[in-house]
């Protein structure tokens, strides 16, 4: 019974999620057409069967270009998200270990700092350095994803220092990185993998945000947000070239959602036993 509760949001959202990392997956092997062939002749087409979503302003397959652009998104907003994992989880133990300390004041004052500057205002600031492209967007959008992860990882792995095992390991000699390590870690995984798929669906905004205004994947990369970028003055008489990467964005944010719902659900405990 709890199952079937839980596959209320879960399993939608892992099909939605399924399909779209499907779609980038067969991208790098077999399209529809060829993304980066140009036929003027078939510009703005609506969608037809050799053409379901229509063609965009160039004579482009859309379905094709968001089969491509599909994995753009992804794989910005995952590496993202790994970056945000693997530097803040660890900042966040160590704050969480010396609480009141000098290093848990410097980390919390520099993730408020972090916390100050959006991802988008990151962005620019690396983009008139390094100029745009996806890797400027994954260093951009990495950086808002640590101070995310540090801080619920320090306030887990705050509510668990006190717990008797804790002072039981410490007793037993264990030193503040192995207790972290070992206890405190598979403690508040739960926490992080739930975490995770939301800031994973909140990275594929901020990319499609930032490639909209010129600050992401550069063409000839397919990108959903550039897709949307190319259609707006477009809009009033192919409103398809808007409609399908929007609809694109929507679904797979809704999928990681309604996937992150359900894990939350089927992994904390407090919720199991509310349930049953």
């Amino acid at each position: 019974m709890g199952f079937l509760f839980h596959s209320r949001t879960l399993m939608p959202g892992a099909v939605l999620t399924f399909l779209f990392a499907a779609a980038a997956v067969v991208s790098f092997v077999w399209v529809p057409y060829d993304t980066t062939v140009l036929e003027i002749a078939n510009r703005m087409k609506p969608p037809s069967w050799l053409h379901p979503f229509g063609t965009d302003q160039f004579g482009r397959d859309i379905l094709s270009m968001i089969m491509v652009g599909a994995r753009t998104s992804i794989a910005v907003a995952l590496v993202a998200v790994g970056i945000g994992m693997l530097a803040g989880v660890p900042l966040g133990l160590a704050a969480a270990a010396k609480k009141g300390g000098f290093l848990d004041e410097f980390i919390m004052r520099a993730n408020d700092l972090v916390f100050a500057f959006p991802s988008l205002l990151i962005a620019v600031m690396i983009t008139a350095v390094f100029g745009a492209s996806a890797l400027n967007a994954i260093i951009a959008i990495g950086i808002f994803n640590i101070p995310v992860f540090a801080r619920l990882t320090r306030g887990a792995a705050l509510s668990l220092w006190s717990r008797d095992y804790i002072l039981a390991a410490r007793v037993a000699g264990k030193g503040p990185a192995r207790i972290s390590l070992e206890h405190i870690l598979p403690n508040v995984a739960n926490l992080l993998i739930v975490q995770g798929t939301i800031q994973f669906s909140l990275g594929i905004l901020a990319e499609a945000g930032l490639s909209y205004v010129g600050l992401g994947a550069q063409p000839p990369t397919a990108s959903w947000g550039r897709m949307l970028a190319d259609s707006q003055t477009m809009i009033s008489i192919a409103p398809h070239l808007a409609l399908f990467p929007g609809l694109a964005i929507l679904l797979t944010v809704l999928g990681l959602n309604l996937m992150g719902d359900g894990l939350r659900d089927l992994l904390d405990p407090k919720l199991r036993r509310a349930r049953t």
